[in-house]
């Protein structure tokens, strides 16, 4: 068995598919048009094709188990038999109580889903309890393993690490149980060995957050414990999106092989690194290629900082700095970029020949072979205007009146009742929709044509929400392909691509826009569509925006400027479309910000620099409006704890819907705590999940939130946009959403 770990590798790839391969081959069996085994044949087929493109590209250390048909956090539950009862008991084939876990099923709501850190991919959150019984599943590894062998490839297992596995699952005290889950991991440490496993990458991230000395203890007495498995592989711990602080030297004291650090977001690892002192035989895995981002690496300086890492440990490897699951897999695919912008940027498969390239061409041989830097951004990026309006910016642009006042104002001109339903914003986004804007991007149907079809469909939505008898109504978004796309197409300084596709969750895939120079709006982007539905209907209908920090998140965003600029940018091209939409009659008008905790840093030092702008950035896109005008915001799946009195600084803000059924409305606490006094929609259907809530759950949440917040300040809507969702399901969870707004409401 080979102990050299070899000099490069990534932690991570791609796992969807150029084309988004797996997402179809997943939903066409949820859908029962394939059978498991048909599924399985193309996730086959997709590893394959990983492990080739990984070995023809000559690197070294070749990840496995990074595939998942859903979530790698989810897989690693399994792995270590963290399944909950309740799923368990419903004797479902493994595959269907994996997909159970993840969507739900009639009798059981999924496990709750929540940001991975601070990206926008979304895991779900392991339920772990005195009851929970580990138990070592090494199944799924040692078969991938073996895949890889038959075609010749040696491969590297890769889990997420018992600390931070337990420090994402929901229990009292997730460390009471870190004995039990070690000796999991540890036989099913033996089991890889056994199979031939040389080494095995156990991922660490939740140590670049803020951690308790206890919690770095734990963390060092489990390495400690897995170090001493007799029969195992080497251990390689994976750290990443940010620098370990206290916890590099003491995962350094513990008997692992390979300690990987994110040079790129954690540049402060390198003199942590420099002060652990002699580092023996451990393997130092240099994170210098940029895992998170799509620009191009400058290699030339991403040498310094990896000979200074060879001055200090004896072996070694060059990789990304954290799993390129977070970016598009091949930039060849895009043919229609401007050159000036593609010769700037590197998608996973780039990246790859990054890290080769950086350790072939510049550790080994010097900086001599490696690319010219690139020239300065071209002048047609800068916009003089928008750097003049930002510069001439006032305190008063971010500001509105009082919120008694504007709520006075806006029931004045809505007369809405008590608990007033709504939507999120985004209908059912069905086969026909999407097929009417291919057939408009391939030229085989005119404007005018989509645009029918379009407005046919708003019609519907319109029509289907008054018989349902909602009371602020949306336009549905037929039009729309992504919340943030959406806007990329229309703003000057994004680029929006054809294929980089990445994996938001499960089988939901996005294409984020790139942000490359200054950001300006040449016309109104959502007013016509507004406009339209909200003249079919006496009913308020909402207008829907995407706040500049989400358009941010969700985008791959310049790094030659502060992101706040940029954020300011963003804010005032939507300050203008706020108040064309004002202009047009619409009186209400939401703007979503779910990413706002997303982009929080990890390390409370940093982030009320964050939230400063990012507040601010929300205060200047929608302080133009009048009082009348009714401003909400829309936030899912986060810990909302973390920036609940940003929420509350959000000042320009009247009404604030948020994720809450997963969760059994935890955020209600956090509201109360800071006497938040705005209104509020806590979301009492999951929509992540197809299941159709029992009359008794809509009811039960609904008391809940009547129980937290006064009803003269309680919305009544879904957790999020219904775009993934079937209009069945839809109609027979808004009955059930409205009859429980009214029958609480008569109470």
């Amino acid at each position: 068995m080979s102990t050299t770990f070899g000099q490069s590798t990534v932690l991570g790839y791609p796992r969807i598919g150029g084309n988004r391969e797996l997402k179809k081959a997943v939903e066409s069996y949820w859908a029962g048009k394939i059978d498991a085994a048909t599924l399985e044949n193309t996730a086959a087929g997709l590893r394959a094709e990983v492990w080739r493109t990984l070995r023809n590209a000559r690197l070294d250390a070749i990840p496995s188990s990074t595939f998942s048909y859903y979530d790698h956090v989810l897989d690693t539950a399994v792995a270590v038999g963290a399944i909950p009862q309740r799923f368990a008991r419903l004797g479902l084939p493994p595959l269907d109580t994996y997909f159970a876990m993840a969507r739900g099923v009639d009798a059981e709501p999924a496990l709750e889903l929540t940001k991975w850190f601070d990206t926008n991919y979304h895991y779900l959150v392991p339920e772990i309890d005195a009851d929970t019984t580990f138990t070592a599943n090494p199944a799924n590894a040692i078969s991938e393993y073996a895949e890889a062998q038959t075609l010749g490839i040696t491969t590297r297992p890769v889990l997420v690490g018992p600390a931070t596995f337990l420090l994402l699952a929901k229990g009292a005290d997730p460390f009471a149980r870190l004995e039990d889950l070690v000796a999991a991991y540890a036989r099913i440490l033996t089991a890889l060995a056994e199979a031939g496993v040389a080494w095995v990458q156990l991922d660490e991230p939740a140590y670049v957050a803020d951690r308790t000395p206890d919690e770095i203890k734990a963390l060092h007495r489990a390495y400690t414990a897995l170090g001493e498995v007799e029969h195992r592989p080497r251990i390689f711990v994976a750290t990443y999106f940010g620098e370990l602080g206290d916890a590099l030297p003491a995962l350094l004291d513990t008997p692992i092989e390979a300690l990987g650090l994110d040079l790129v977001a954690g540049p402060g690892n390198l003199s942590r690194l420099a002060a652990a002192g002699p580092l023996g035989g451990t393997t130092i895995v240099a994170g210098l290629i940029d895992g998170h981002n799509i620009w191009r690496t400058d290699l030339r300086a991403a040498i310094v900082t990896g000979a200074t890492v060879t001055a200090l440990a004896d072996h070694v490897a060059v990789s990304t700095s954290c799993s390129l699951l977070h970016v598009p897999v091949d930039l060849s695919a895009e043919t229609k970029l401007d050159p000036a912008l593609s010769a700037r940027l590197a998608f996973a498969r780039q990246k790859v020949d990054e890290v080769v390239l950086l350790l072939g061409r510049a550790l080994r041989d010097g900086t001599a072979s490696l690319p010219e830097p690139l020239p300065p951004a071209p002048a047609a990026w800068r916009r003089d205007d928008v750097r003049a309006r930002l510069a001439a910016l006032t305190p008063a642009d971010r500001q509105r009146g009082s919120y008694p006042a504007r709520a006075e104002a806006q029931q004045a001109r809505l007369n809405l009742p008590e608990l007033p339903t709504t939507t999120i914003g985004s209908f059912p986004q069905t086969a026909e929709l999407r097929r009417a804007r291919a057939q408009r991007r391939a030229g085989t149907l005119d404007e005018a044509g989509c645009e029918a079809r379009m407005r046919a469909e708003v019609e519907h939505v319109i029509r289907l929400q008054e018989r349902l008898g909602l009371d602020v109504l949306v336009h549905g978004e037929p039009e729309r392909n992504d919340m943030v796309q959406y806007f990329g197409d229309q703003l000057n300084g994004f680029a929006t691509t054809e294929f980089g596709w990445v994996q938001s969750y499960g089988s939901r895939c996005v294409r984020p826009p790139i942000v490359y120079g200054d950001v300006a709006r040449p016309a109104p982007m959502t007013v016509p569509w507004s406009s339209y539905a909200q003249s079919l209907t006496g009913k308020p209908v909402k207008g829907m925006l995407t706040g500049p920090v989400t358009i941010l998140a969700w985008s791959f965003v310049r790094t030659d400027q502060p992101r706040a600029d940029t954020a300011d940018q963003v804010a005032l091209a939507l300050r203008d479309e706020c108040q064309d939409l004002q202009t047009a009659g619409i009186r209400v008008i939401q703007v979503d910000e779910p990413a706002l905790r997303e982009t929080l840093p990890l390390r409370k030092a940093d982030q009320k620099a964050y939230l400063d702008w990012a507040v601010g950035a929300f205060r200047l896109a929608t302080s133009g409006v009048a009082d009348d005008t009714q401003i909400h915001t829309h936030l899912c799946y986060s810990e909302f704890g973390e920036v609940i009195t940003a929420i509350d600084a959000l000042d320009a803000l009247d009404v604030t819907s948020i994720e809450a059924s997963r969760s059994k409305m935890e955020v209600l606490d956090d509201l109360a705590g800071i006497g938040y006094r705005r209104g509020v929609g806590p979301g009492v259907w999951d929509i992540h999940s197809p299941r159709v809530p029992s009359h008794d759950e809509v009811i039960d949440a609904l008391r809940r939130a009547v129980a937290a917040v006064p009803a003269r300040r309680l919305w009544v809507n879904p957790d999020c946009g219904l775009k993934t969702r079937g209009y069945p399901e839809v109609e027979a969870s808004l009955k059930r959403l409205i009859a429980a707004a009214a029958a609480v409401r008569g109470n």
